[in-house]
Order: structure tokens, then C-alpha cells, then sequence
């Protein structure tokens, strides 16, 4: 049966598309005609308004596009919103948006303390691990699925979370938390770890999880989070297996093998940038780093032969 009986408030959320295009209105308003309004402000870079603009256009296809009303009625394409929406539109907008703008943003009072203590490495690591986990709880999962409010409060909560672990990665902010060199490896190797028990349990189940995706009366009640309530009604529909030939169990594995490739094929691509990263910062300091390690010798020669 093919989505497009839903209609196009719930194919294209057009109200969500409003809101998007009004915050990149006003992002280059800032960043490139207010820009002399701000202290120490610089031009906008063309590599920073193409990483926002792909974040922005990436966040409507995830959340805006029939990609999202799929995602109610599919499980496996859930599980791709969430890869998309917490592993790659993180890291684009927050290199989107500028330096300076990042430091005006952070130096307001009420802001700073709560930025500095949630993005503590550390921190953002463990808290976005366990938010993401606890989401996937089936007994959370299908009561947030039940309330448009409260699934748009911990969908923001997931995506702020994201932001937080993904700051220390790629933030190039004096003064902000953020790791160097190799270490960003192991940091982003530490939360696939925290991220694979929650997708080997979705993996490998012989049974449906989430009643959401296998029973038609509590599918219909989250549809209903993405489809306009008279649209709905005029709808004579069973559940999600009118739009899929995979089984419950089939969609759910599915579900948790794409989130887990596309998890690794993300940091795939940022470890190779930090691996190229470090690999030119060595060249490019090659002769300092050569003398450096020549002076150390000296010294623990020199040490040596007063001993």
C-alpha cells in the first residue's frame, strides 16, 4: 500500500520545513549582514554555511520528509532517522556554525556553566550512551510513541545529548572542552561500545519488541503522531504489515543491524579525518618534533654520563 494515502501534511510536515528555513534565514542574517553588531565576529566561511545548510537539509529529510512518516510505520527506517539524526547532523551544525558565534552563544550567564559541565567529555559520553539506551527500552519506547509531546521533548533531549558528545570531537573553541590527536579514536571507539549491547539485544531477539511496530492498535496511536487525527480516521488500516513484506521480528533486526553499520560507517569517516588530521600536523612539524627528539636524547645522554 503506498504512503501516500496519508496525505502531504503527513508526507512533507510542512510547518516543520517553515521552521527550518526561518532558522537559516536567520542564521545568515547573523553570521553575514548583523555580523559588525558582534565583537571580534568574522566573515562567514563558505565551508561553515555549506556544513549548516547540509545539517539543516539532512534534519528535514530525517524528521520532515516521508522519511519520517516511514519511521513510525517501519522500524528499520527509525533506526536509520536515529543514526542519521544523532551521529551526522550533530557534528555538521556545530561546525556550521562559527567560532565567534559558538563563544557568544556559550559566554551568556545563564548558558556557560550548564555548556561547560554537559559537554565534559567524559560526561557526554556516558550520558549520551544512556540516553540512547534508555529510549530503546521497550516499555519507554512504546510510552513516549503514545504522546506527541513527550516524543518531541526526549527527541530533543536525544539530539541535545548528541550535540554534547559530538562538542569535544570537532569544536575548534579556545578554551571549550575537546580532544586531540588519537584521543578523539578512543572516544568514538567508547561509544560504539556503549552503543552495541542495546543493538545486540534489538539484533539478535527471536521476538517483537516493541508493540508499537507489532500491534495495530498501539501502531495506529503512534501514527497518529505524524498523520493529522481526521486523516487517520478516514483510514481503514491493521497495522505496519500493510506496508512491508518483512515480518515484526524481521523489521526489528533489520532495524538494529542498519543503525549499527551506519554507526560504524560514520566513525569510519571522522577517524580517518582524525587519522589524516594527525598525519598532517606530523609532517607539517616534522623538523620541530625531529629536534625536539634530538634534544631529549642529549639530555638523558647528558644525565647519564653525570650519574
Amino acid at each position: 500500500m503506498p504512503i501516500s494515502i496519508f496525505g502531504f501534511q503527513a508526507l512533507w510536515s510542512p510547518v516543520y520545513l517553515g521552521v527550518l528555513v526561518l532558522i537559516t534565514v536567520l542564521y545568515f542574517l547573523v553570521t553575514v549582514k548583523w555580523r559588525h553588531q558582534f565583537k571580534n565576529s568574522e566573515p562567514l566561511k563558505t565551508k561553515e554555511a555549506m556544513l549548516f545548510v547540509s545539517g539543516i537539509a539532512l534534519l528535514y529529510v530525517i524528521k520532515g520528509s516521508p522519511t519520517d512518516l516511514l519511521g513510525h510505520i517501519i522500524f528499520t527506517m527509525h533506526m536509520i532517522q536515529m543514526a542519521f539524526l544523532l551521529l551526522l547532523v550533530p557534528p555538521l551544525i556545530i561546525m556550521g556554525i562559527p567560532t565567534w558565534l559558538w563563544r557568544k552563544f556559550i559566554d551568556l550567564p545563564v548558558i556557560k556553566p550548564l555548556f561547560m559541565f554537559f559537554t565534559k567529555p567524559m560526561l557526554a559520553l556516558i550520558l549520551f550512551g544512556m540516553v540512547f539506551s534508555f529510549y530503546h527500552i521497550p516499555m519507554v519506547f512504546d510510552f513516549v510513541k503514545s504522546s506527541s509531546l513527550l516524543h518531541a521533548a526526549i527527541n530533543i533531549v536525544l539530539f541535545v545529548s548528541a550535540l554534547c558528545y559530538w562538542w569535544p570531537v570537532v569544536n575548534n573553541l579556545e578554551g571549550a572542552h575537546k580532544f586531540h590527536g588519537l584521543k578523539k579514536i578512543g572516544y568514538l571507539f567508547a561509544l560504539s561500545v556503549l552503543m552495541t549491547p542495546a543493538c545486540a539485544l534489538i539484533i539478535f531477539s527471536s521476538t517483537p519488541f516493541y508493540a508499537t511496530y507489532s500491534d495495530g492498535e498501539a501502531w495506529l496511536q503512534a501514527m497518529a503522531l505524524c498523520v493529522p487525527m481526521g486523516t487517520l480516521s478516514q483510514l481503514n488500516l491493521s497495522g505496519p504489515e500493510l506496508f512491508t513484506t518483512m515480518s515484526t521480528v524481521e523489521d526489528q533486526r533489520t532495524g538494529g543491524i542498519a543503525m549499527k553499520v551506519l554507526q560504524e560507517l560514520v566513525f569510519s569517516a571522522f577517524l580517518w579525518m582524525v587519522f589524516y588530521e594527525w598525519l598532517k600536523n606530523e609532517n607539517d612539524n616534522a623538523d620541530e618534533i625531529t629536534a625536539k627528539t634530538l634534544q631529549d636524547r642529549k639530555n638523558m645522554a647528558f644525565h647519564r654520563h653525570n650519574a
